[in-house]
């Protein structure tokens, strides 16, 4: 009697969390049908989704399920390696990525960060995950690697818009060696990035130019990220609660990252500005209790555990951890005996609140509210608007520190004069607003030639508010605004593609003048030098002279000729093109010249090799990480690295078997944009919208990427109509 009593409870008890689960998948499929038939998705001739939403957790709704249309391999990964579960398909290596982010944030507490939200923000979080999961549901033929149910917390880990934001500069490989005794020394620690790894250096231009300097007297901007080929995607959305948003969104956020609405325009470049400091602590273990010392009392180490899953072999391993934190932050890593916290801006119900919000500004003075939140950390904005007005906030959340202390190194936790004391005030940020000159650029340089002779002193601002020197493109882009006037969109593309190169010149000028000084070996070599000798010092995809320069500049870099006690704390590369162009012996500068001819004969059979040939454009699948093939078709690009001054950033690399070089990062979503009584915009993308080789929008926009051949963008509804493509609510089919 007992047994068949229990078998009836069980069954009942089984009965009744599957109509909980049937109940439960009702209502998200009612709901997700209602968000549907609310949103319409207009699709333009390059395939740019335009989306329209009764409410803005409507356009939300329809915003996350055409980017899932586009790429939902990128927007799941974004999550999973955001939320802290990418072992589970990367293996063991990954293990250490996922332990930094729930040292930061756990499971739980991100959904009481969600529940703590306000009531509009958790609606557009609702309406995130709806967005992918009605995808999800529409699409069964999608297989997604983990994450087959996405959930209104998971923004919380992904907030601010940045590749990968703060939390990449935390080491996984320290993490490993202080909470994996465990672990194989020998493992291979995935380092988390969510960006690809190459040479490029990081960062963007932005320029903001005022009506004084254009044709039409409105103030235009200049939107050139660099990062990572195909990782945001261009978007349009819209909803009747003031939304019109136009720009580019990194893969699964809900709103434009970098781009314009009617009014106001907004770029981000990587700050140099200090947000990220380590506390050594002093830890005091007594009877069985974890302390750490601060001033003359003993304070108790926060200690919570998790258990992380990983892909292994035959199966899913777990491993558990028991994570410390302090006031200061999570414990990272460890200098000799000593724990260290690392703090970061980690806020993200109010850095959310700022990335949704600044897209629905309509003057200086709205932004400016928006810009007061202060969580926008890894960035400086750079501004333009319809009344007229450009601006440049250096960086956002800036901590308040004792500057007695080298905040550049770790300090001492235990003393409370070295916390943070709350942020600055946005008043006392750097900030330049209608400089005399008419426009403004930051290209991750310093801000103080931001503005030309109106930019900020350095003397009026503490040292860590800005670390990052001067820099080629800095340089090249101060030169060409100096003489800019009667612009148009079309000669601003012109000036953000000059394609001198700076830093070209001054190391091709150092061995001209060594072939002045000392003898010229091989014929070929006097032969090249000759051609050097005529060459402006600008990159295409014709030039010869550019090829010479790449192997030659790769041959200096590649010996262990360049002295290892330069300067890395000031500016490194100006001083390593210094010591290759002045301080080195000419002999040696001739020598490493030959070895570059020699490796270019190698490769390809004659050093008279246009650079075109040798550097190019390919994309062969959706993958986020890209094979190349020489054997494979490819376009020719002359376009160059960043690291030499070239504006228009290509940074590129080898196949594993590849004598050529292709694209993979620089110069990916681009914008101009010109404010009057309506916005005018242009764009361009690396390759196109779509990550489907099937597509058409997979590479339509490739050769006008090689060409800098830019579209223009539909704003308004009327040019959106007529450009129209195909036309469906989310779900439904597609109207031709």
């Amino acid at each position: 009697m007992k047994k068949s009593f229990f078998l009836f409870l069980l069954i009942a008890l089984a009965s009744c969390v599957q109509n909980q689960n049937e109940s439960k998948d009702n209502k998200d499929q009612k709901r997700w049908k209602e968000r549907a038939s609310n949103v319409e998705i207009i699709r333009d001739d390059f395939g740019v989704p335009h989306i329209y939403g009764k409410s803005d957790a409507d356009a939300v709704f329809g915003l996350l399920y055409a980017q899932c249309e586009d790429d939902f391999n990128r927007v799941e990964q974004n999550y999973i390696w955001a939320i802290g579960r990418l072992a589970e398909v990367e293996g063991e290596t990954s293990l250490y990525s996922d332990l930094r982010a729930n040292l930061y944030m756990t499971k739980e507490e991100a959904i009481e960060n969600y529940k703590n939200s306000p009531k509009w923000l958790q609606e557009l979080c609702v309406a995130f995950a709806d967005g992918v999961n009605y995808y999800l549901k529409t699409h069964p033929e999608v297989k997604p690697k983990l994450l087959t149910y996405f959930e209104p917390w998971m923004p919380m880990y992904f907030s601010e818009g940045s590749i990968g934001g703060d939390i990449e500069r935390v080491s996984t490989s320290k993490i490993k060696n202080l909470y994996d005794k465990t672990a194989s020394d020998e493992l291979v620690i995935n380092d988390g990035l969510i960006r690809l790894k190459d040479n490029e250096p990081r960062g963007s231009n932005g320029f903001a130019i005022s009506g004084k300097l254009t044709k039409s007297g409105d103030a235009m901007l200049l939107i050139n990220p660099h990062t990572s080929f195909f990782f945001r995607g261009e978007v349009h959305v819209v909803s009747e609660e003031g939304l019109n948003a136009y720009g580019a969104v990194t893969w699964g956020q809900f709103f434009v990252y970098q781009g314009f609405n009617e009014k106001t325009g907004w770029m981000h470049t990587s700050t140099g500005t200090d947000i990220i400091d380590e506390f050594e602590e002093t830890i005091v273990v007594e009877d069985g209790k974890t302390s750490y010392k601060y001033s003359d009392e003993l304070r108790p180490v926060d200690s919570l555990e998790v258990t992380l899953n990983y892909k292994s072999t035959d199966s899913v391993r777990q491993k558990t951890f028991m994570m410390y934190r302090t006031h200061h932050g999570p414990i990272t890593h460890t200098i000799g005996e000593k724990w260290v916290s690392t703090a970061l801006m980690w806020s993200p119900i109010k850095a959310l609140e700022q990335s949704f919000t600044r897209t629905k500004k309509s003057n200086h003075d709205e932004f400016y509210n928006m810009m007061d939140i202060r969580t926008n950390s890894s960035n400086n904005t750079v501004y333009a608007d319809a009344d007229g007005t450009i601006a440049y906030y250096h960086g956002n959340f800036i901590p308040k520190r004792d500057v007695s202390f080298d905040y550049t190194k770790p300090v001492d936790g235990s003393n409370p004069k070295t916390d943070w004391q709350g942020l600055h005030d946005l008043k006392d940020n750097i900030l330049v607003l209608n400089p005399p000159n008419g426009w403004i650029q930051n290209c991750n340089s310093t801000p103080f030639t931001s503005a030309d002779q109106y930019s900020p002193k350095r003397e009026d601002y503490p040292v860590y508010m800005t670390s990052y020197p001067e820099n080629f493109r800095g340089l090249h882009a101060i030169s060409l605004l100096q003489q800019a006037e009667n612009l148009t969109l079309d000669t601003l593309i012109e000036l953000a593609y000059d394609p001198y190169l700076p830093g070209a010149e001054i190391l091709i000028r150092g061995l001209l003048e060594a072939s002045e000084t000392s003898s010229v070996k091989s014929q070929e070599a006097k032969e090249a030098i000759e051609l050097l000798k005529t060459w402006d010092f600008s990159v295409s995809v014709n030039s010869v002279e550019m090829t010479l320069f790449h192997f030659y500049v790769y041959a200096y870099l590649k010996s262990d000729k360049i002295p290892r006690t330069l300067d890395n704390k000031g500016n490194y590369w100006f001083e390593v093109f210094d010591y290759m162009s002045k301080a080195s012996a000419p002999e040696e500068r001739l020598e490493v010249f030959q070895t570059g001819l020699e490796n270019l004969t190698a490769d390809f059979g004659s050093w008279k090799t246009p650079w075109g040939e040798f550097n190019r454009y390919q994309r062969n699948d959706g993958e986020i990480h890209q094979e190349f093939d020489d054997s494979k078709p490819s376009l020719a690009v002359g376009m160059a690295s960043g690291r030499w001054g070239a504006l228009a950033s290509f940074g590129a690399r080898r196949g594993e078997n590849t004598k050529r070089q292709y694209g993979v990062s620089g110069n990916s979503f681009v914008a101009v944009v010109e404010f009057g009584d309506k916005v005018k915009a242009k764009t361009l993308l690396a390759g196109g919208q779509s990550s489907d080789p099937n597509s058409p929008h997979f590479d339509d926009q490739a050769q006008r990427y090689a060409d800098a051949q830019f579209k223009d963008v539909a704003y308004y509804k009327e040019d959106v109509l007529k450009r129209a493509v195909s036309t469906y609510h989310p779900g439904g089919n597609i109207e031709k």
